[in-house]
Parts: structure tokens; sequence; C-alpha cells
């Protein structure tokens, strides 16, 4: 086994905690109708074209026009979107960090809207510690796409044999490996460091 030289976090759900329900709990107080908002509303699939680099005035216009009645609720998910974000996985971030320090290529691969990134960015400092990020937004590609892992392995110089994937999505963990990276699905941090252990890395 080639050994890891290159390590790669995801951020949302592995660095960072994220969660919706966090404002919209106070937004739409009853949680079946709060349900059936992002079911039908401001669904995943409308999200992740933000991921893609669509405008989030695009974004608001086309549902505004397909669900006039939610307007308010509709803008608000941009507009509480820091409230998301709550905090960060400290533990991980450790990892990440004590990484860093023992000299290992650290970089990030995120699907994440331009804007709301550079906003985490000034948030969570960490998040400038890595050599760099591909962030999905500015590229308009989106992981678990081939051009994605592709796109970040050119970009950093990446061997793909001796780079080590890290992603809470088991699509884009599947994607990776595809693309010929190794990859672990994130759970929690204790289960990263015995990941980590599995390839022979040590903090």
């Amino acid at each position: 086994m080639t050994p890891i030289r290159h390590i790669v976090f995801d951020i949302g759900s592995v660095l960072i905690h994220y969660d919706p329900d966090l404002p919209f709990s106070r937004i739409i107080p009853d949680e079946a109708e709060r349900r059936w908002f992002f079911a039908n509303v401001c669904t995943h699939d409308w999200n992740i074209e933000q991921d893609r680099g669509r405008s989030w005035e695009e974004a608001e216009t086309i549902l505004i026009g397909k669900h006039p009645s939610h307007e308010s609720n509709i803008r608000a998910f941009r507009k509480h979107w820091h409230e998301m974000v709550s905090d960060a996985y400290d533990d991980t971030v450790a990892i990440m960090l004590g990484l860093i320090e023992k000299d290992y290529d650290v970089t990030m691969l995120t699907n994440f809207a331009s804007d709301t990134f550079a906003d985490a960015r000034k948030r969570f400092d960490f998040l400038n510690r890595p050599r760099g990020v591909t962030v999905s937004g500015e590229i308009r590609v989106i992981k678990p796409e081939n051009a994605i892992y592709e796109r970040h392995t050119h970009d950093f110089g990446l061997e793909p044999a001796a780079t080590l994937f890290i992603d809470d999505n088991p699509a884009n963990v599947e994607g990776a490996k595809a693309f010929g990276w190794n990859a672990v699905r994130y759970k929690d941090a204790p289960t990263l460091l015995r990941d980590l252990a599995s390839y022979g890395i040590v903090i």
C-alpha cells in the first residue's frame, strides 16, 4: 500500500456542524409544517444547486415563483444561514491541525456555496490552516461527480494512491474511491483516529 501523504477533509458535518433546523425550529415552530417545507420548498436538491454555483438571488426567485405564499421563509434560508453552522467539531479540528503539525499535506474539498463559505472562513479560522481548498460553488462542480476529484488532484498536485479523503456522505466517499483515492466515511473523531491508524497515521 502506498503511504498516505495527502489528506483531504470535507467540511460540513466533519469539521463544522450544519443543521437547518437550528433557525427554522424558531421560524416554523410546527415540526410537521417544517418537515413539509424542507421536503417540498427549500429541498436538498434546491440547496445543492447553490453549492454548484447558482446565486441565492436566482434560487430565491425560482422558489418564490413556485411558492409565493412561502416567500418570507424562503428568504429566511439564506438570511439565517449563519445560525445553521452553529459550532465546530473541536475534536476533529484538533485531529486536522495535528496532521498539519506532523507535516501531512492537508487540503479541503467541500460542497459549499462560495459566499457562505467565505462567511464560514471568517467565523472559523481553522478553515484557513490547510494548504488550500476546492469549493464546489467556485468551480461549479459538486461531489460526487468525478470531475471535482480530478480538479482537486490537479490543482494541488496530489498522487491519488497516496491520498486519503474524509467525508460524512457515503456517495462522496464512493466517488473518491472510484476516482482512485483512498477514502473513509466520517462518523466521529474516535472512529476517524482508528481509520487513520489503519493507514499507518498516528497523531
